[in-house]
């Protein structure tokens, strides 16, 4: 699966939101629907492909956090 830059990916979710909750306000003209329409090009399903991302969001973090704090090195159990 190719993964988006997590950086751009990460604009690109925080965008989408703000103009969502731009949109669920009210205070959405049609040039605020017309940005959303642009940062979701070829998304049907908005809120499955900010689930989505979200999750790609997340995974670099889990994976570079350590499960358990490792020993000093030169200690023996």
């Amino acid at each position: 699966m190719v993964m988006a830059d997590p950086s751009l990916l990460r604009e690109l979710v925080e965008r989408c939101e703000s103009l969502r909750r731009s949109l669920a306000r009210g205070g959405g003209s049609i040039e605020t629907a017309r940005k959303l329409e642009d940062a979701t090009t070829g998304t049907r399903q908005l809120d499955a492909a900010l689930f989505v991302a979200r999750r790609q969001l997340a995974d670099p973090l889990a994976r570079r956090q350590p499960l358990h704090q490792s020993e000093p090195s030169g200690r023996n159990r």
